[in-house]
């Protein structure tokens, strides 16, 4: 699909500068840059900032509110360099209290809390990445998606899976290392496929419980070991929906950082349009047409509601719809 890495998260071309990783000297020097940038994340949320939050809010290094990350590898990792060689880095700032905190905004899916720290400007923000992925730009949306992804795994994975001994951080965070058995542990990455299976000029949409009232979307699934890309996509919707699917097709990728998933966008085309759900794992599937698909997208449609901007099933349905998937 040459529309591929125009999806939100795609590549930017960032150069993550692998091979400067193990380098302490040049880490240091690096840090010490005048030029270098830190993207502080709070639990989850990047800084942002501007009246939108559609800029990240990068710190340099020295900056006072940085001053018990920075140099602290148990909480900075660095993520690469911009092309006039200005470093980067992520630091998890979670460990900040806000004085004042709505707990119960925290646990939701799209968290619309912001929390401000009194140091900071007043128009740079915590905010959760999903209510503003699709205002920030490629490069930022590719530095705040790997900086979210990679802290959090630091944050569920400290112990070693081996022998149990709380793990140390190596690589310049692209790496756990056990002091007991020497393993090493590496940022996990869920491969999931979602599929646009289409049966003539209609799609297949599911909805899980709790969606919103109208939204539907593509069906997804987890890959599983042992299994290719194709058999997962037809294993998934014959599992969810009972339809049988042909031939597969790969069409795009996507990163997405919620909390680690690769999500793999495949086509395919369905065998049969007989749908037969399994409640245990969707609410409901249905068959949509080209033309009410549209109207959907035009915000005209009385019930249906398309999938998420910024995610890669509004992606490839926005360009089903537009014969760009070549």
């Amino acid at each position: 699909m040459k529309l591929a890495e125009t999806v939100t998260f795609g590549g930017s071309g960032l150069d993550r500068a692998a091979h400067l990783r193990g380098d302490a000297a040049a880490l240091a020097k690096m840090l010490k840059d005048s030029r270098a940038r830190c993207l502080p994340v709070w639990r989850g949320k990047p800084l942002l900032k501007g009246e939108g939050q559609d800029s990240l809010g990068l710190l340099p290094p020295d900056h006072p509110v940085l001053e018990r990350e920075v140099g602290n590898r148990d909480t900075m990792v660095f993520i690469g360099l911009e092309e006039d060689g200005t470093p980067l880095f992520a630091v998890d700032f979670s460990t900040w209290e806000p004085e004042q905190l709505d707990a119960e905004s925290l646990g939701l899916f799209l968290d619309p809390s912001q929390q401000r720290h009194p140091d900071l400007p007043e128009d740079h923000v915590f905010a959760e990445l999903r209510m503003v992925m699709t205002r920030l730009d490629r490069r930022a949306a590719e530095i705040a998606a790997t900086a979210k992804a990679i802290i959090g795994w630091h944050s569920t994975h400290r112990f070693c899976a081996r022998c149990g001994t709380r793990s140390d951080v190596a690589q310049a965070g692209w790496q756990r290392t056990c002091p007991a058995c020497k393993s090493h542990h590496f940022p996990r990455t869920d491969p999931v496929v979602i599929m646009l299976i289409t049966h003539g000029s209609s799609v297949l949409m599911g909805r899980s419980p709790g969606w919103p009232e109208g939204m539907y979307s593509l069906l997804a699934g987890f890959v599983e070991p042992g299994e290719t890309l194709e058999a997962a996509v037809r294993r998934e919707v014959f599992e969810e929906t009972g339809v049988k699917v042909g031939a597969v097709s790969y069409l795009a990728s996507q990163p997405w950082p919620f909390p680690a998933s690769l999500m793999f966008g495949c086509g395919g085309e369905a065998l049969s349009r007989d749908i037969t759900i399994d409640p245990n794992e969707i609410e409901d599937a249905i068959w949509v047409t080209r033309d009410e698909m549209m109207t959907a997208f035009a915000g005209q449609h009385p019930v249906l509601k398309p999938a998420r901007k910024g995610a890669i099933a509004h992606f490839l349905i926005r360009n089903w719809l537009a014969d760009r998937l070549d």
